[in-house]
């Protein structure tokens, strides 16, 4: 299960794939790969583009553990990707959905955050991005990511917490993951 997909939209967070992409392989042995709804070039919100080779038609047959929805602008559009069969099959079939800030409206709009404990931007966020959504007794606004039967919420403001249980559903030992986690909120704790 060491196979994370990363997806990608126009628009995306810069600071929210960062520390999955750059410590994941590198660092933890993980095959991280990136996917974009439509393959070609994706421009992020602070300007960088990158050339994303593969689009979604391709996520299945890679067959990776844990699916990683990066945030950014287009969520809150009428252009956001619909994205609820593969995440749905996905995570029926055993694997792991993660979604991070926008991304998080991906899974609301699945149906995936409605029987889960789960957190986002803030409490009132799904609801006014994502119509049906209907998990609002289980959300906890918590400024870390949170984890529940295979699904993985954070807000835009928990790149770090968020990698570290991406990598830990990935098959990293939980002491690995969570002395990631310790090491980047080290910064952090002197206030």
């Amino acid at each position: 299960m060491n196979k994370v997909a990363i997806i990608l939209t126009q628009g995306f967070a810069d600071w929210e794939y960062g520390l999955i992409a750059g410590a994941g392989g590198p660092f933890y042995g993980l095959d991280i790969r990136f996917f974009a709804p439509v393959a070609g070039e994706v421009r992020s919100m602070g300007g960088l583009s990158a050339a994303v080779p593969d689009g979604m038609e391709t996520i299945r047959a890679w067959s990776p553990g844990v699916i990683a929805v990066i945030g950014g602008t287009i969520w809150e559009t009428d252009d956001a990707p619909v994205l609820d069969d593969l995440l749905l099959s996905h995570h029926s079939h055993g694997g792991v959905v993660a979604g991070i800030c926008g991304g998080t409206l991906a899974l609301a709009r699945a149906g995936l955050l409605d029987d889960v404990r789960l957190t986002s931007n803030d409490a009132d966020y799904l609801h006014r991005h994502a119509p049906g959504y209907a998990g609002s007794e289980l959300f906890r606004p918590e400024p870390e990511a949170v984890a529940d039967n295979r699904v993985i919420t954070a807000p835009g403001t928990a790149p770090a917490s968020f990698a570290a249980a991406v990598f830990e559903s990935a098959g990293l030992a939980h002491d690995a993951a969570e002395a990631f986690r310790k090491m980047l909120a080290a910064e952090h704790a002197g206030g």
